[in-house]
């Protein structure tokens, strides 16, 4: 959300630290769109299953890509990539690693990166009041994954992304098999966020449902074993790392130490 796919202060850096730490491996940014303006507009205004579809596509044309790959996602990029795990196994992803992504959604959005405190506070007003309306869904990104705790049978049936990608409202088998063809899943917590709210949703957490102060421990909810994380849990597969600072706030060297050999494997 607010960033492109090549900018070279940010994603950009990333790829580059990436290509120097593991000696030249082949590394693929997605750009949304094919160009840096409509790449920007869909972290707010492209629905994420076209984003996931497009995705799909790109993948499965790069046949540099073909035997497998190593993906990482960078806040609501972790859902969209776990989303591409889950509806398409080919080329197979390894290892899938969020960083700060909101897999359980959002109930709350204090601050919107690169956007102005009043575009902020009108889209946080707007999804307080309607995030559940068609148009709404249809039109902003960030409805697509809000979890409104207090009424959670209109969320499970009006989220037209996250409900579904968590089988919440049905349960697709193809899901539950192709999430557990990752070899790991890795999510990382930032312990100071304050975009994400509720934080713990980047460890697959949220709200117990009818209130938004205590958590629900993931092993107690539904989509624990209806996305079959129960599973990859009892193989090892679910791995949690957690560091200071607020949202995407990651130091290079934290990255290199805990992330870079999990990009080797």
């Amino acid at each position: 959300m607010g960033d492109t796919c090549c900018l070279p202060f940010s994603l950009g850096s990333i790829k580059k630290l990436i290509e120097e730490q593991t000696n030249g491996t082949y590394v693929y940014s997605l750009k949304i769109g094919g160009n840096i303006v409509l790449d920007y507009e869909s972290g707010f205004f492209i629905h994420p299953n076209k984003q996931v579809d497009y995705a799909c596509k790109r993948l499965a044309q790069d046949k540099r890509l073909a035997n497998g790959y190593n993906a990482i996602g960078f806040s609501q990029g972790g859902q969209f990539l776990r989303a591409v795990a889950q509806r398409c196994p080919e080329p197979p992803m390894r290892t899938l690693i969020s960083l700060g992504g909101q897999h359980q959604g959002v109930f709350g959005l204090p601050k919107c990166p690169t956007l102005s405190t009043s575009t902020c506070e009108s889209i946080s007003k707007l999804l307080n009041v309607a995030a559940y309306e068609d148009w709404v869904q249809d039109e902003l990104v960030q409805a697509t994954y809000w979890h409104d705790p207090w009424h959670q049978n209109r969320y499970r049936t009006k989220s037209s992304f996250l409900a579904d990608i968590n089988n919440e409202l049905l349960i697709n088998k193809g899901y539950s098999e192709n999430i557990n063809k990752l070899r790991r899943f890795v999510m990382v917590k930032f312990l100071n966020d304050t975009i994400v709210q509720p934080k713990e949703s980047q460890w697959f957490q949220f709200y117990i449902p009818g209130q938004d102060r205590l958590i629900q421990p993931l092993n107690e909810t539904k989509v624990y074993q209806d996305l079959g994380l129960d599973l990859m849990h009892e193989q090892g597969k679910l791995q949690y790392l957690s560091t200071e600072g607020d949202h995407l706030a990651i130091s290079k060297e934290w990255f290199i130490k805990n992330l870079v050999p999990l990009l080797l494997d």
